[in-house]
């Protein structure tokens, strides 16, 4: 979907239509303004903006006091997700009529395998565009489609025209139409690996793809020889109709790679809040949790406890987290340092209100 919160509160909203229109946190009140802790009148971060708020170069994830900063007369609006869902769930309904098998990967966005009801590229063009006009009319809202012969190659598509864009890459131009794309276009690369991969003489994907798969595995392990297939188009996972919740992690990649064990614990503590609220959302209880650490040099590490019974309780996922962390940061001073930090709770169950008891798939 094209700027989805944003543009669903211009759908309820019609007098939004062509301002800037920021979703998520909020600004506080014109007293809170002139308060003497000025930074508490701007919480929170961008979830979406609107295309005209984009032109001030404002963006997902920005801090919204940044966000103010660049267009102070932006419509600031609080996320309000069940309205969201709402809209989701009537749009998945709409894809799932079109799809042999769909897979939902977030709020805004889907996979459609639609193998067998497509008969070559040119019909599978005409077909997305079938969708494209029922979400409109039905809904309001345009979306913008990749289609490709994989699920990477869809996705990256999907995102090179917008918004109401439409893309489609024929197997035999595959690698052509990857090459001359910036790295960073790879769903999963982020700055810092970016940053690394330029160190290396690697800016486009073409490069990346020519580039010696065992020097890459040398730099990222096993997350090399996946770089390397993505950039020469090859991806071999399906489209997964029917997805079961077996694990649910957060991670955050630091500022400053850092020793530090407080600044350490105090990030594990945070991650282990956010999954913990996670969790209880879905209501789901754990008895495994696994700490998972990147360092400086990109070696990835995980250590996990299994519980002997299942638990809800967010003290207990700190104290073990915490109780992880310490195998990779003693306080010697001898240890790497640390980039990446994620914390996760698998082995879930529900909980049966009836029978009181938990339930696992």
């Amino acid at each position: 979907m094209d700027s989805f919160f944003s543009a669903v509160e211009v759908r309820e909203n019609p007098e939004l239509k062509g301002l800037p229109v920021i979703v998520g946190g909020r600004i506080g009140t014109e007293e809170e303004k002139t308060a003497e802790e000025p930074e508490r009148k701007i919480r929170g971060v961008v979830s979406t903006c609107s295309y005209e708020a984009r032109e001030y170069g404002i963006h997902s994830a920005m801090p919204l006091s940044r966000a103010y900063k660049l267009c102070p007369n932006a419509k600031f609006l609080p996320v309000n997700m069940p309205l969201y869902k709402r809209v989701s769930s009537e749009i998945m309904a709409i894809l799932r009529k079109y799809a042999d098998k769909i897979e939902q990967v977030s709020i805004d966005e889907a996979f459609l395998d639609a193998s067998t009801k497509v008969h070559g590229w040119t019909d599978a063009r005409e077909y997305a565009l079938r969708i494209k006009r029922e979400i409109l009319e039905k809904e309001g809202l345009t979306c913008s489609i990749g289609i490709a012969p994989n699920k990477t190659i869809a996705k990256i598509a999907s995102d090179f025209v917008k918004p109401d864009g439409l893309t489609v890459v024929e197997e035999e131009r595959a690698r052509d139409f990857l090459a001359p794309l910036p790295v960073k276009k790879i769903p999963g690369v982020g700055p810092k690996t970016n940053e690394v991969l330029k160190k290396m003489g690697i800016e486009r994907i073409g490069q990346l793809a020519s580039y010696d798969v065992q020097k890459l595995v040398a730099k990222f392990g096993k997350y090399g020889t996946r770089l390397h297939l993505i950039a020469n188009g090859i991806d071999e996972s399906e489209v997964e109709e029917e997805w079961e919740r077996k694990s649910l992690s957060r991670e955050r990649t630091l500022a400053v790679d850092t020793k530090d064990a407080s600044v350490l614990n105090n990030c594990v503590d945070e991650l282990a809040e956010e999954v913990y609220n996670a969790i209880k959302k879905e209501g789901f209880v754990f008895k495994t949790v696994a700490l998972k650490v990147k360092f400086e040099d990109f070696t990835v590490h995980t250590r996990a406890k299994t519980l002997k019974s299942f638990h809800s309780d967010l003290n207990i996922l700190k104290r073990i987290a915490k109780e992880l962390m310490t195998e990779f940061c003693d306080g010697t001073g001898k240890e790497k340092k640390i980039r990446l930090v994620g914390v996760r709770v698998s082995s879930l169950g529900v909980v049966d209100e009836k029978q009181r008891r938990v339930v696992t798939s």
